[in-house]
C-alpha cells in the first residue's frame, strides 16, 4: 500500500515524511483543488525530504479544459521543473466534450521522461471506463488520481473497484483520493482493492486544508495501511 500526502510547503512535506508517507504531492492553492507551486518551493521541498516529490502542473482552476496557451505554459513548466529533482508530475487535460485531450496530453508527455499521475480531471470525464482504456495506452502514466466520479471517494466504492479491476495486469495504478478518513480507509481499501491512497485534509490539523500536515495523523493512516499489507502495525 502506498500513501501519498498533499503538501503545500516544506514543513508539510517534512511532517508527511516523519509520519511515514511514501510520497508527496506538492501543490499550491489547495482551496482551488491544487495549482502549480512556485519553482523555489519545489526546489526547497525536494532538498528537505528523501521521499519522492510529485509536482502538480495546473495553471488555473477554471476548468480542466486547457487551451493552446495553457499547454505551452505547462510544457515549459514541466521542462524547467524537471531540473529540480522532482520524481514525477501530476497533470491532465480534457476536451470540451469531457474526454481525455490526447493531443494536449501527448505534448506534455513529450516534454519529460518522468512518470506521470493523471489528476482528478479524470473525475469530470463523461465515461471513466473509456478514459481509463485510453490512458492505459500511455506507458508513462503510472497512476490515475480519482474519487470515482464522486465528490467523496467513500461514496464511489463500486466505481473505484471497477476501475481497479479494469486496470489489473497493467503498470498503471488507480489511486483513490478525496474525502478519505483514518476511520474509513481500512475498509475502503479492502473493499476496492486499491493499492494507492491520497490524503489531504484527512491528515491535517483539525482536518482543515488551511492547517498544517500532522505527522501523528499520517502515522495513524500508515499503520492502517501496514495492517492491510502485513497484518501488523509499527
Amino acid at each position: 500500500m502506498l500513501l501519498e500526502v498533499i503538501a503545500t510547503n516544506v514543513e508539510d512535506a517534512i511532517q508527511a515524511q516523519i509520519g511515514g508517507a511514501d510520497r508527496i504531492e506538492l501543490i499550491a492553492a489547495f482551496e482551488e483543488g491544487g495549482l502549480t507551486p512556485p519553482i523555489a518551493i519545489v526546489e526547497a521541498v525536494v532538498e528537505a525530504v528523501e521521499i519522492p516529490v510529485h509536482v502538480m502542473i495546473r495553471p488555473h482552476s477554471r476548468s480542466f479544459v486547457m487551451d493552446d496557451q495553457d499547454i505551452r505554459l505547462m510544457t515549459e513548466e514541466v521542462k524547467r521543473f524537471g531540473q529540480t529533482g522532482a520524481a514525477s508530475f501530476v497533470f491532465g487535460a480534457l476536451t470540451p466534450q469531457m474526454t481525455v485531450d490526447t493531443e494536449a496530453l501527448e505534448r506534455l508527455l513529450e516534454a519529460t521522461s518522468l512518470p506521470i499521475t493523471f489528476h482528478r480531471a479524470f473525475d469530470e470525464v463523461r465515461d471513466q471506463e473509456e478514459a481509463l482504456r485510453r490512458l492505459l495506452s500511455y506507458k508513462q502514466i503510472g497512476s490515475i488520481l480519482t474519487s470515482g466520479g464522486k465528490k467523496n471517494a467513500l461514496e464511489a466504492v463500486v466505481q473505484i473497484s471497477k476501475l481497479v479491476e479494469l486496470s489489473r495486469g497493467y503498470d498503471l495504478q488507480i489511486m483513490a483520493g478525496s474525502g478519505l478518513t483514518l476511520e474509513a480507509v481500512k475498509m475502503f481499501v479492502l473493499e476496492t482493492q486499491v493499492s494507492q491512497v491520497h490524503f489531504g485534509s484527512g491528515v491535517r490539523l483539525n482536518n482543515r486544508i488551511d492547517q498544517s500536515v500532522d505527522a501523528a495523523k499520517v502515522k495513524l493512516v500508515k499503520n492502517e495501511l501496514d495492517w492491510i499489507d502485513t497484518g501488523t502495525t509499527n
